[in-house]
């Protein structure tokens, strides 16, 4: 009882936060990637690879390119989905090539080569992993930073994470990822928002012995300044290609499960993730058209005319950010979808990790009953986060 009493507190406390705080201005909040000074000599004289793509700025420089003029050595770079310096579609192959500015060679982490292989690390000393994440499972750059520190410790090469801040870091809920539907997706036992900053996920995938054969990376965590979990940090640079603004990164764990669904999410309209609808549901005063546009060639329901909900003032409006996913908005749109039977995708329970969510919903449970059954699993998980939090 003392152990759910004290969950419950937190919570309520993040609540409050979330009531009393307003987003960051970004110039207080300096990324580990910024701290120069408390790497550059663990770089200095070695083999350097870098995990990096258009996030990966120090001021308005990129990281790659700053490293190069402190004279550092810098012997391969490494994408994640969405590429190095260009944005890609959602899904799209990113192959190996060159980096135009600096000639160097850039290997994908998407797709069939989603982990470093022996070969990739040979005369690597240090790997730097610095990207800009989001804090939700689904988001793919957790899991290519799984597989990084993975392959570090399997070759024994260095790893140095240089921290950023998560914009959904004031608060973690959804069900745990069950590992017998680990994809790369749900690679991890944590709930679709985790709350931690891709150096505190680093340290606990270590610290919990996730990492395959339960493997330990030589881990450096560069900190952020200025920075705890109850600021909200606004991203100066987009994540990805439909997660334009801080509207869409605050919607986003509410509303990816679409992806999973028949609903269109407005790719390839000026709001995706901040708009959903379908030409099956009701017309309730509000459309969309989705076309191919740059970032989504050829979005779900193409030049068909969606009715839905218009969640493109959200933040405004203060809907978001919230300390908590909201339910409502996928079962609303699956009660209104006339076909239930053509509503969930096989998508859905790999973005689920299982089959349980899409289960429960056809059931008819609410969004309080499903919430209730991810109680016991975030309390446990709160426990292992509270372990590696390094920022208060």
């Amino acid at each position: 009882m003392k152990r759910m009493l004290s969950f419950f507190t937190s919570f309520i406390l993040i609540i409050s936060a979330v009531s009393c705080r307003s987003v960051a201005k970004n110039e207080k909040v300096l990324p580990g990637a910024w701290q120069i000074e408390s790497y550059i000599h663990l770089l200095k004289g070695k083999s350097v690879a870098i995990v990096a793509n258009q996030t990966s700025m120090v001021g308005n420089t990129h990281l790659v390119d700053t490293l190069l003029k402190s004279g550092v050595k810098i012997s391969a770079i490494f994408a994640p989905e969405h590429g190095f310096r260009d944005l890609a579609d959602a899904g799209e192959l990113i192959s190996d090539g060159k980096d135009p500015v600096t000639g160097l060679r850039i290997l994908s982490l998407y797709g069939s080569h989603q982990k470093p292989t022996a070969d990739d690390l040979k005369g690597i000393d240090v790997v730097v992993f610095d990207i800009q994440d989001v804090g939700v499972r689904f988001y793919t750059y957790i899991s290519t930073l799984h597989y990084v520190l993975e392959a570090c410790a399997e070759n024994r090469v260095k790893c140095i994470v240089l921290d950023r801040p998560n914009p959904n870091g004031f608060y973690f809920d959804g069900n745990i990822a069950d590992t017998n539907y680990r994809s790369f997706v749900g690679i991890d036992p944590v709930p679709v928002v985790h709350g931690m900053t891709p150096g505190e996920y680093a340290g606990m995938l270590n610290g919990e012995g996730w990492l395959k054969n339960r493997v330990v990376c030589d881990l450096e965590v560069v900190k952020c300044l200025n920075y705890d979990h109850g600021t909200f940090y606004e991203l100066p640079v987009k994540p990805s290609p439909n997660l334009p603004n801080q509207n869409s990164v605050y919607l986003y764990p509410s509303i990816c499960w679409f992806e999973g669904t028949s609903i269109s999410l407005g790719r390839g309209t000026q709001y995706p993730f901040q708009v959903f609808g379908s030409p099956q549901l009701p017309d309730r005063g509000f459309s969309f058209t989705p076309e191919s546009v740059p970032g989504a060639k050829n979005p779900p329901l193409s030049g068909q005319k969606c009715f839905g909900t218009d969640l493109s003032n959200a933040l405004k409006e203060g809907i978001v950010p919230a300390p908590g996913i909201n339910l409502e908005w996928l079962l609303s749109a699956y009660n209104d979808y006339p076909d239930k039977k053509a509503f969930f995708n096989s998508y859905f329970d790999v973005l689920a990790s299982g089959p349980v969510l899409r289960e429960q919903i056809q059931k008819g449970m609410t969004a309080d009953e499903i919430k209730a059954s991810w109680k016991e699993g975030l309390e446990k998980f709160g426990a292992i986060r509270a372990k590696y939090l390094l920022y208060k």
